[in-house]
């Protein structure tokens, strides 16, 4: 009876695209959420001296159990390997988009520096690098895992690729809307910059290594690099950086994501990355059939 009840719930997981979405979706924020406000509260009880040493493995185990809660539901409800997490090759993808990720900032800081918006750039220090690392780590993994894992791969199945990726940014931009300096125009330039380059790099890859490492790659870059605002977090990196200039172009308070320079830098990169998705034949249209998995489930 178990068995049965069992089957024929995944069965409707199946078979409903939003129903599956939300199963995948509500859990991994749940745990990110909870497991965020526990890291956060007890590194506040700590001596700064200690957190160093706290924050990073704390980040990295968090980090584990969300691949971990990931991998479970992929297995429970469409019973299958987990394709986009697979092992071959991880560390090869990963590295890639780290590099991406880094080198697509690097552009726009030495945009806003030719344009004379970098009003100082000094020598910062090391010792922060293992808490911007774990910060960075700690977003990518989970930001992936529940929207372009979830979100953006589920829709992408029922909708096709670019309602998937109209969806993925959207919600993307809305979940950053919170964050401390956000604005509707940081809103919308992390939709379009980040939202649509790592839902159009997922498609070129069908990895969701690439994509962990591209945003990792960038957020360390951002703030463990440069010493910029990210997201609206201050941050302090290997460079002790001030921006200066209208905020359309500098990002303001919430930091170069929310520059008009950096929409441009990311946009020219998912075009370029789009453009090969669809000469490869990986750009997916809008089908009325339901998922693979729900036959795989019968």
């Amino acid at each position: 009876m178990v068995d049965g009840k069992r089957g024929a719930f995944t069965r409707f997981i199946a078979k409903y695209t939003l129903a599956r979405a939300l199963v995948f979706t509500l859990p991994l924020l749940a745990a990110l959420i909870a497991l965020q406000q526990l890291i956060a509260l007890i590194s506040h009880q700590m001596p700064r001296s200690m957190r160093l040493l706290w924050l990073l493995p704390a980040e990295l185990l968090y980090s584990a159990l969300m691949l971990w809660l990931y991998c479970r539901a992929v297995r429970y409800f469409e019973r299958r390997d987990v394709a986009e997490l697979a092992r071959d090759g991880a560390g090869r993808r990963a590295a890639a988009g780290i590099v991406l990720g880094a080198a697509l900032f690097s552009v726009v800081f030495a945009l806003l520096a030719l344009g004379g918006h970098v009003r100082h750039a000094g020598l910062g220090s090391f010792t922060a690098l293992p808490t911007q690392a774990a910060v960075s780590i700690a977003a990518a993994v989970g930001e992936e895992l529940i929207f372009r894992g979830s979100i953006f791969r589920i829709a992408e199945e029922r909708l096709g690729t670019a309602a998937a990726l109209v969806i993925s940014a959207v919600l993307f931009g809305l979940m950053h809307g919170a964050n401390a300096g956000a604005t509707p125009v940081s809103t919308a330039a992390i939709a379009l910059e980040a939202g649509v380059l790592l839902g159009i790099a997922y498609t070129a890859s069908r990895s969701l290594w690439l994509t962990i490492g591209l945003h990792f790659g960038w957020n360390f870059t951002e703030g463990g690099i440069f010493g910029t605002t990210v997201s609206g977090g201050q941050t302090h990196g290997l460079i002790d950086t001030a921006l200066a200039g209208p905020p359309l172009v500098t990002g303001g308070a919430f930091g170069p994501e929310a520059s008009i320079i950096a929409v441009a830098v990311c946009l020219t990169a998912a075009a370029a990355i789009g453009r090969w998705s669809v000469r490869k034949g990986r750009w997916r249209q809008w089908s009325a059939q339901r998922p693979d998995v729900a036959s795989s489930l019968n």
